[in-house]
């Protein structure tokens, strides 16, 4: 199956990162006519920008449903491959791009181990920054009216639990309904990358501080 529009949205994402000279680790197009699924991961390090993440992930998803309902409100779309396809054409599905945004944290840097502490003093202690990030993005992101949530794993050693993963997610959706043609869709999430990078930036910021006075308390 073939996607224009969506291979313009991967193209406007791209220029994006390459005009703030932000390299990936990983940018990756995925397809999964099973289930008539398309989207884009991908990963950036955040070692230079900070000393408590490893990562910053962001996947788009995207299908042929919503693919057809946008081209069938374009002009210059006349010709997409799924407007002839009827079990497509006859979806009221409104065109919105899911983004999902995943901060990824070091557990080792965010965990030190204090020798003269015992039991589960690690999670104890992460459980309070984690709580004082969640209030600061949640405040940062209200007027997105998004779904920010953590995503945890526990494991256990000599010296008592950690959390073995510690990642930061934020649902994003956008709505493509405005554009008119294929031009105003990239110039769209041309604004919406700007924004999920700024965002993104922010986060960082505010785990940096939050993270540098937890420890050192």
């Amino acid at each position: 199956m073939h996607y224009p529009i969506f291979n313009a949205i991967v193209d406007s994402v791209q220029n994006q990162l390459d005009k703030r000279d932000i390299n990936t680790q990983e940018f990756k197009k995925w397809q999964d006519n099973k289930i008539h699924a398309v989207g884009l991961e991908l990963i950036t390090g955040l070692d230079q920008a900070s000393d408590y993440m490893d990562a910053l992930s962001i996947n788009f998803d995207w299908d042929s449903f919503r693919e057809t309902s946008l081209a069938q409100n374009l002009s210059g779309m006349e010709s997409h491959p799924f407007l002839t396809v009827e079990t497509l054409t006859q979806s009221s599905i409104n065109p919105t791009i899911d983004v999902e945004m995943s901060w990824l944290f070091n557990v080792e840097k965010c965990q030190p181990e204090v020798n003269e502490e015992n039991g589960n003093y690690r999670i104890e202690k992460a459980s309070r920054w984690m709580e004082s990030i969640s209030k600061k993005v949640n405040t940062l992101l209200a007027e997105d009216d998004i779904i920010t949530r953590w995503h945890i794993e526990i494991d256990g050693d000599l010296n008592g639990r950690y959390l073995s993963a510690i990642n930061l997610i934020s649902y994003f959706q956008y709505q493509l309904s405005a554009p008119k043609n294929l031009s105003e869709v990239q110039t769209l999430v041309t604004k919406k990358m700007q924004d999920l990078l700024l965002k993104a930036n922010k986060v960082i910021s505010i785990s940096n501080e939050t993270l540098a006075e937890s420890i050192a308390a």
